[in-house]
């Protein structure tokens, strides 16, 4: 579906498949947990999801003559440091919003993880003290006004790389590489596991897995805490995705949202979600973070143990990265 389409390469090929047999024998129930490791897929700066979002997106910034890619994130945003990172490999410049999306004090908090990363490749990064938000904010639309009015030329990024026009095509990408892994393990995964924040990871699986019928076989787990929001907005990518690449529409009841998890906020743990990432690592030494995969986990690990997925199952988590994160919860950590 994507031949059509100009791709950037950032990351190192297909990602791998790891079967976490510690974890799914502990959970029990007769199901199969395995992890698809985008955390590992690059060497540019740890890697994660966006990289392969960013594939897509970067021929488009190339063709523009930008000099300047401008995005936004929270504080310990993952996206922005792999724009920075991107920034740093093409060599352009970055300006990066980092608004306080996040409730949590840490005394380190702003200087450790995804921001010292973003600095040290770079990245002129700005503290805004703006709330949570996954839509188009008024902080990133003045900081591309300010580069043009510098002189330079900004290439717009939106927060993870979501509600751009191409935004949804690498995970439709996500979708084919996985079933030819399947072909080649002689398998086939009844459900994947994803974490649903700004939607276009989630939206461009449910693209690649609509033509074998696993559109609601895609379970997003919501970690943003405005789940009505980011539904609408994982649909409306998932849609434009579709008529891009020429598929059928996308229905809304295509879009599997699991609501129960977010809480207490965005970027804020809660005792179980800490509870996820503790678990994870002492069963199989992977590294999950507080805001995204630590959450994402604990929805797998809850819906396993309540027997959503009957017994037999194959589920295929899909770890999307984050872990330099977890500096910023250096504290929460101190004893392990």
């Amino acid at each position: 579906m994507l031949e059509n389409f100009p791709r950037y390469p950032l990351t190192f090929g297909p990602t791998p498949i790891e079967h976490l047999a510690r974890l799914s024998k502990h959970l029990g129930r007769g199901v199969e947990i395995h992890a698809k490791r985008e955390d590992c897929n690059s060497g540019l700066a740890f890697g994660g999801n966006k990289l392969r979002k960013l594939e897509y997106i970067i021929p488009d910034a190339i063709a523009s003559n930008a000099d300047t890619l401008v995005s936004i994130g929270g504080v310990q945003s993952n996206h922005t440091r792999m724009v920075a990172a991107v920034a740093a490999k093409l060599g352009m410049k970055c300006l990066l919003i980092q608004e306080n999306w996040v409730p949590h004090e840490d005394a380190v908090y702003d200087r450790v993880g995804n921001i010292l990363l973003s600095r040290l490749m770079g990245a002129e990064t700005r503290l805004v003290n703006e709330g949570f938000d996954i839509g188009i904010r008024a902080s990133w639309t003045a900081a591309l006004d300010e580069v043009k009015a510098r002189g330079g030329k900004p290439y717009a990024i939106p927060a993870g790389a979501s509600v751009h026009k191409f935004g949804g095509l690498g995970y439709v990408g996500f979708a084919d590489e996985v079933r030819r892994q399947e072909a080649q393990m002689s398998l086939r995964f009844d459900y994947i596991i994803v974490c649903t924040v700004t939607g276009s990871t989630h939206a461009g699986m449910v693209v690649g897995f609509a033509p074998d019928g696993r559109t609601r076989n895609v379970i997003g787990i919501d970690a943003s805490g405005t789940p009505m929001q980011t539904r609408a907005q994982v649909l409306e990518i998932a849609r434009n995705t579709a008529a891009l690449v020429g598929m059928r529409e996308i229905e809304a009841d295509d879009i599997v949202l699991f609501e129960d998890y977010a809480y207490p906020h965005y970027g804020v743990p809660s005792k179980e979600t800490l509870d996820a990432i503790r678990l994870t690592a002492r069963l199989e030494g992977m590294i999950t973070d507080p805001v995204y995969e630590g959450k994402s986990m604990q929805g797998l690990i809850d819906l396993v143990r309540k027997g959503f997925f009957p017994a037999g199952s194959r589920i295929l988590y899909a770890h999307l990265g984050g872990a330099p994160a977890l500096n910023g919860y250096s504290y929460t950590f101190r004893n392990g």
